[in-house]
Parts: C-alpha cells; structure tokens; sequence
C-alpha cells in the first residue's frame, strides 16, 4: 500500500524518457498525469495531493470488492482505480491528454474514480437482454462491478452501444404494447422478446391496423382468424410499412429496422397456398420472430368451432370485422350485447351501455316508430364473429320473444315495466 503513491510519482518522472514510444501501452491515466506533469499543468502541490488520495482510493476498492488487509486485493485494487480513473477521462475527454490533465488538477483523484464507477453502475443498471423475462437483478451489481473495473475502455463503449440499443428496443415494444392495453408484467410473465413485440406490432399495424387502441394484442387463434379473413378477401401486400401515428422520435429507428423482416413475411401470410396451421405452428419459425398471446382458451374453442364448420362442409368461420370492434369496444357480454342489438332494432345509436335517461328515450322511441329485430340480425350475420354468430341471433331471438310486448305495451304508461325490463336485461346505469 505504502508503494503506491511512488508509483505515481514514477509515472510522471518516467514520461519523458517514454515520449518517443511508437506505441504507449500505459493506462490513459498514468499518460494524462504525465502529460500534466511534464507541460505544467499539475504542479507539485497536486502531485503530493494525488500521492496522498491514491493509497485512500485502494483500500476503499480493496474493501468493495473484499478485503483491504490482503496484499493481492490491494494490488487488484490499484489495478481498478487507475483503469476507473482512465475510463472516466476517457470517456470525458474524447482522449484529449491535456483536457484529461486539467481534469486530474481541477478534481481530487478520488472523483474521478468515483465518475469511472457511476460510469460502469449505469451500464450495468441497463437491460443485458432484449428478453422481458431476463431481467438483471441487484445483487448482481457487485460482481459485475468487479468484472468491468477491469475492462478496457473500447470494451466499455461496444457494450454500452449494445446495451442502448436493446434498452431502445425494450422502450419501443412497451410503447407499442401499450397501444393494445398490453403492459410490461405481461411481456414479462410471457418471457417476450422486445424484437419479437415490435414486429408483431408492426405487423398488426399493416394488416389491421384498426385494432390498435381497442386492446386486442393477438392470440394465436385471433392471428389465424385474421389472416383467413384477409386471404378470403385477397388482400395484397402493403407497398410500404408505415409506423403507428404518434411514435415518440427517440424510437422510430429501433421500429424501423425490424421493417424489412415484417415486410418479407406478408407475403407468405396472405398466400392462400400455405398452409396456416403449419406457419403458426408452436414451435416453427414465424412464431419464433412475433410474440402472440397464449390463450390456451380461446385456442382450444377456436378449434372445436373450426372442427364443426369443417365437419358440416362449411369454410373455417371468420373473425369479427372492425365494425364490430369497433362498435363494441370489448363489451361481449350479454348485457351489453342485448343493448346493443336493441338500439340497433330501434334505429337509435348503436351504444353498449345506456343511462337511465337514454333507456327511457329508447323505449318512447320503440313506442313510437316500432321495433325491427331483423336490423339487428342482419349486423350480426354481417360483423359478428362467424363462430359465434349463431348464438348471438338465439341470445337476441329469445330477448325479442320475451320483451318485446313489454318494450311496446300502452297499459305502461310510465315505463315502470319496460325500465325495469332493460335494468335487468340490459346495460343500464344510474
């Protein structure tokens, strides 16, 4: 310990004699306080001072990492401080020797190891993986702490630039995810890669891109209803991928790179010639570059459903068209549904949930000009979805019959009835 402040002082008086080296190997720091020592710029009185903070500096990095009482710790130690220290003027300087020598005069010796420090905690906090289940932990610091004092500068910039990128990418999937109210505990209970996110979300963006904003990140089987009702209607490629309209700026680049994959698989995906459930199989090799939900659900009914029409002679039914999202906003309960189907029927709004006070409009409404329950059939055969079509015109058949003589009777004055028919039946609040 006590040999290393004439280290230091060997650095500096040894400059000279190195100064015509073709190559000088010497950590960064050892030629910055040369330089300072050899041009004037760090004096004697900072030199002492430098004398004196660096044995300080070693026992403190000794104890981080171990012990301060075992000489290879120390030595380990001053190995660490004076790359720490080079890591820091280098990456403060650009390599500029004598901005690197005013730094080591203007600052103790024990800061600017500190900066090198922060340097290598903020790189370790940054995500390691572009996997949302992989992420680091925080006693993990310390060990990689101890792996990257030691690493060379031009280490240090290869990894933060990757490191910066996936953060990017990590950024950008949420973003998008967010878009289909999908948020990061679900990317990460998924083990989701942010490539595989972005391209997913890209690829929603080309072929459906009134999905974004209604909460419907794709599960396998919405993916391969879409992708049957795209090829029935023989949709083409999109001439150009466009990003989703209000991309924050700093995130544009990390979507735009996966753009060209995106663009080279629509093509096999609307081609009616390949086989869907073998593109969208688990384990192939599309389903390795998207991230679709698991729904082992909807995956299993989606299935049966398909059985039945294939079984019947039928084509495999279609998903619901965007009118329907639309029109729904996620509201596929029966209530909900029925109040829908009702206004329909009445040549009212089409709305999903009414207000004491609209229910009442409604039912003078139906009073007045009727009631057609074939209007709201034929919205249903035209943007339900194919497997459920059926039960939606029985759930809206079976209302009809039983409310319909309530909905219309002139005995009810004053909608005492029909009010608390709709409470009951349909979506109504106070």
């Amino acid at each position: 310990m006590s040999s290393s402040p004439r280290t230091h002082q060997e650095f500096a008086e040894q400059a000279p004699s190195s100064a015509l080296s073709l190559h000088d190997a010497r950590p960064f720091f050892e030629k910055a306080l040369a330089y300072g020592v050899q041009h004037g710029v760090i004096g004697a009185e900072k030199l002492a001072a430098i004398n004196a903070d660096a044995p300080k500096g070693m026992v403190q990095i000794a104890r981080y990492f171990g012990s301060e009482f075992l000489r290879p710790e120390l030595e380990k130690a001053r190995d660490r401080m004076v790359n720490l220290i080079s890591l820091y003027l280098l990456d403060t300087t650009s390599g500029d020797l004598h901005q690197a020598a005013v730094s080591l005069r203007d600052h103790s010796l024990l800061s600017r190891s500190k900066g090198g420090s922060d340097m290598l905690k903020r790189l370790i906090a940054m995500p390691e993986s572009s996997n949302f289940g992989m992420a680091g932990y925080a006693d993990a610091e310390t060990p990689l702490l101890a792996v990257w004092s030691l690493r060379s500068h031009a280490d240090y910039q290869a990894e933060l630039a990757r490191r910066t990128h996936i953060a990017q990418a990590i950024e950008a999937a949420q973003w998008l995810a967010e878009q289909y109210d999908l948020d990061a505990d679900e990317l990460e209970a998924a083990g989701a890669d942010a490539e595989a996110v972005i391209r997913t979300g890209m690829l929603m963006q080309a072929l459906a891109p009134q999905a974004m904003g209604l909460g419907e990140w794709p599960n396998a089987a919405a993916f391969e209803k879409l992708l049957m009702a795209l090829r029935k209607k023989k949709e083409t490629t999109p001439t150009a991928l466009r990003l989703p309209a209000g991309v924050p700026a700093a995130l544009r680049e990390v979507m735009l790179a996966q753009c060209a994959a995106v663009q080279a698989d629509i093509p096999r995906l609307l081609d009616a010639a390949t086989p869907l459930r073998t593109l969208l199989r688990p384990t192939g090799s599309f389903r390795a570059r998207y991230f679709l939900l698991d729904d082992p659900l909807a995956e299993v009914d989606n299935y049966h459903r398909s059985l039945d029409a294939l079984e019947e002679g039928d084509e495999p039914p279609l998903p619901a068209s965007k009118t329907w999202t639309k029109t729904t906003q996620g509201n596929d309960d029966e209530h909900s549904l029925l109040t829908l189907f009702l206004c329909l029927a009445a040549g009212a709004p089409k709305k999903t949930l009414l207000t004491e006070k609209t229910a009442a409009s409604l039912i003078r409404k139906i009073r007045k000009t009727g009631i057609q329950p074939e209007l709201a059939a034929d919205f249903i055969r035209k943007h339900a979805a194919g497997a459920y079509q059926q039960d939606y015109i029985t759930l809206w058949t079976d209302f009809v019959q039983d409310a319909e003589k309530t909905l219309t009777s002139d005995r009810d004055y004053q909608m005492h009835d029909a009010l608390a028919l709709l409470r009951r039946e349909c979506n109504v609040v106070a």
